[in-house]
Formats: C-alpha cells, structure tokens, sequence
C-alpha cells in the first residue's frame, strides 16, 4: 500500500483538526515548493527526514530491451532523494522489530 496525498491530507483533517480543503491545500502548497525549489535547480533538505538533489547524468550506451540494438541514452538532469539518518534509523528500527516478532512466532 502507497501513501498518497489524500491520505496525507485525510491524517491532517484527523490530526490536526484543520478543515478537509485547508489539509489538501496545505499538502498540495507543500509539495508544489519542493517541486519549484527543484525546477529552479535548488537542492531541498528536510531535517530529521531527508534532501532531494539534482544530479546530472552523463550520455551513455544503453540497449533496446525489445530489439537489443545499442542506443545512446541522453543526458538528463534527474532529482534524487537520500533519506537522513534520523528516517534511516527509524526505517532500521522497524524492520528489526518486524524481524525480531516474526523469529518469535
């Protein structure tokens, strides 16, 4: 199951009491400045949770998985997402205990 913005939104209205319109504006003002800072070619880093960065990725060879024919793969400017350590050891901490519950049954 994926989280979407809906359901960002939907916890907001639950959580924090704010209107079902003021939550999925807020949700929707959020990430349309993460995407502006990115298009503007500003890295965004979120503390306790992570950066998104650009990276620009260099032409190279490639293959057509259908036919197998060598192509070139065009240079491109990608956003990339390292999670900070505070997500990492959340993430770690969970799937230990996952771990240790399923060992357990």
């Amino acid at each position: 199951m994926a989280l979407t913005k809906a359901d960002m939104a939907e916890n907001l209205f639950t959580r924090m009491g704010l209107n079902k319109l003021e939550a999925r504006d807020l949700i929707e003002a959020f990430f349309a400045e993460i995407s502006q800072q990115l298009v503007s070619g500003n890295a965004v880093k979120l503390s306790g949770f992570g950066s998104f960065q650009l990276l620009d990725k260099q032409p190279r060879p490639g293959r057509n998985p259908k036919t197998g024919e060598q192509v070139t793969i065009s240079a491109r400017r990608v956003a990339t997402f390292r999670a900070g350590n505070k997500l990492r050891e959340r993430i770690l901490d969970a799937h230990r205990a996952r771990a240790a519950t399923a060992a357990d049954a």
